[in-house]
């Protein structure tokens, strides 16, 4: 379970006596995990009874219920009285458990000493190992005098918007790992892993966007110089919790120690049956009795780079692909998204009743108007505050747009991208609006897609909304780039480095678009050009022997393509 979500600097200050968001568990990023999971993270970092547990040290640093502590108790104790004269001073050290939230603090502490009593322990004794085994305190500022052999646990999942800022501010100046849009289990993770002693292993059971998005580069540079990603369980689709969660999660196992192969594996199921084979596959040593579901790959972590774990058997056409031919954009090709205003309901309306000049507005394209790669305009239209040459117009020129945009003012002026000059920023829009995008031929890219069916060809209609990326280019026939890209290269990429989102969607984002690799199309024959043209107009898909000839790959070695552009990501 994950802890309470801090709001105020609790370094310097008591802890306080009620939780700040109340008792709403996923308000506060506290989500129970299973207790079968619990049991198979235990099994996977090696946390077992028949080893002498009261010699090594492990660390729980968001225990909120405490399921993965009361599992660790149970292994600690059976393995401690095996001993034919076990002292309880051998148990002080042996855990450490951190928790945030008071009240989730207190009610676990009454229910370990509960457990204890009931395991035969001693009253003093259960006073002596609760004060030394549970802290209450931000995990984030605490201390230890040792290190741990063992950290394991679900931390916070909790998005920077429910951080206060000036908390946040302080997250950002103490863990280096805590970039971009970061949310706080990644300063956890980071944290947790300085806490490893040499050979440590720390397993978490969290969201899995860190290990792709741009905002875990820092935390995967950390790992690939001082540590080693054992195993990876994705767990994508599965109920891993006791609610469900919006989140997908993954398992990993990551050792402080010289880098190695990883282990690779999806769980198809969080019953106990199931997790118990799937424990045997990951740790049965290579040969003819690893299970084919365990997939072992070298080098995973290479810098701050993502980490591609979905598609391990497919890593040698990816790699082939990214050695041999350059991305979008070193291929004459510019990847950007539409505009955001801030405010859609003052911008944005049916073209024709838009009451401003004539010159004040564009035709829009939205999602709506690009099903499955055709462009159907649905009429929609967007006012433009801007002059061509880019600054806000001085609407007294313009004295039809002026009494549109008074009739918003109000609300227009609470944005914050106008508040730092109000009297003069009130009426413009997040994105600067070029309206020479609008007569520019572009390829339209919706951002939450299954697939890439919906890459779509404009001819110079449009200007884009803030939910389609696009594309131009100075190269590429852009028929032909539409061509290669909906034939299942665009999702193959995307699929790669893209963290899937509810249904099995994928985001079709900048940053994965730009990892798309073509070839320059100056390289191409004039009758592959043609051939690729031709497919473009006729919105036909290539076939993969074109394709794997493109690309100059082994014939069969894109077959896969076949499927994959005919349905949703799995």
């Amino acid at each position: 379970m994950t802890s309470l979500v801090p709001v105020v600097d609790l370094k310097d200050q008591p802890l306080v006596d009620e939780p700040v968001y109340g008792n709403n568990e996923k308000m506060r990023g506290a989500i129970f995990t299973k207790q079968t999971v619990v049991n198979f993270m235990l099994d996977l970092i090696g946390y077992d009874s028949a080893d002498n547990l009261f010699d090594v040290k492990l660390l729980e640093p968001s225990f909120g219920g405490g399921r993965f502590l009361l599992g660790a108790v149970d292994r600690l104790l059976e393995s401690w009285r095996r001993q034919s004269a076990p002292r309880v001073d051998q148990l002080l050290d042996a855990i450490r458990g951190v928790e945030l939230d008071t009240e989730s603090f207190v009610s676990f502490k009454a229910r370990l000493g509960n457990h204890l009593v009931e395991a035969g322990l001693p009253d003093h004794e259960i006073a002596r190992l609760l004060d030394a085994w549970l802290v209450n305190a931000n995990y984030l500022w605490a201390e230890f005098e040792f290190e741990f052999d063992f950290v394991i646990g679900n931390p916070p999942y909790v998005r920077q918007e429910l951080i206060d800022p000036h908390q946040l501010v302080a997250y950002r100046k103490a863990f280096s790992t805590m970039v971009g849009r970061a949310d706080l289990y990644v300063p956890f993770i980071e944290k947790s892993l300085d806490h490893l002693n040499v050979g440590g292993k720390l397993s978490f059971i969290c969201a899995d966007a860190w290990v792709k998005n741009d905002y875990g580069r820092g935390i995967r540079e950390k790992v690939a110089l001082n540590f080693h990603l054992r195993d990876y369980v994705d767990m994508y689709g599965i109920e891993a919790f006791e609610v469900s969660v919006g989140a997908y999660p993954s398992i990993t196992v990551i050792c402080r120690e010289g880098d190695g192969p990883s282990r690779i594996t999806k769980a198809e199921s969080a019953e106990k049956p199931h997790l118990d084979q799937l424990f045997i596959a990951l740790t049965t040593p290579e040969g003819p009795s690893r299970s084919a579901a365990v997939q072992q790959i070298d080098r995973v972590a290479k810098g701050s780079d993502p980490w591609l774990l979905n598609i391990t058997h497919l890593l040698p056409v990816i790699r082939h692909m990214e050695s041999r031919f350059p991305t979008l954009g070193e291929a004459g090709c510019r990847i950007g998204i539409g505009v955001a205003t801030g405010n859609d309901k003052a911008f944005i309306g049916l073209f024709k009743d838009l009451d401003v000049e004539e010159d004040r507005k564009l035709p829009l394209a939205t999602n709506k108007d690009v099903p499955n790669g055709q462009l159907r305009w649905s009429g929609k239209g967007i006012v433009n505050p801007y002059t061509d040459e880019g600054p806000l117009v001085d609407l007294a020129l313009y004295p039809r747009l002026a009494a549109h945009l008074e009739k918003h003012r109000a609300a227009l002026e609470l944005r914050h991208t106008a508040k730092s000059a109000p009297a003069r920023r009130w009426y413009k829009t997040i994105d600067r609006i070029t309206p020479s995008l609008t007569w520019q031929e572009k390829l339209l890219i919706p951002d939450i897609k299954g697939n890439g069916d919906a890459i779509t060809y404009d001819p110079g209609t449009l200007y884009p909304h803030h939910n389609l990326y696009f594309i131009t280019s100075s190269e590429w026939n852009l028929r032909a780039l539409q061509a290669v890209l909906r034939s299942g290269i665009a999702q193959f990429f995307v699929e790669a480095y893209s963290v899937k989102i509810g249904g099995g969607y994928l985001r079709f984002q900048a940053q994965n678009l730009k990892r798309i690799r073509v070839p320059q199309w100056s390289s191409l024959s004039d009758e592959t050009q043609s051939e690729l043209i031709d497919a473009g107009e006729a919105g036909r898909k290539l076939g993969t022997a074109l394709l794997e000839q493109i690309y100059q790959l082994d014939d069969g070695a894109l077959i896969f393509l076949r499927d994959k552009s005919k349905c949703h990501a799995t």
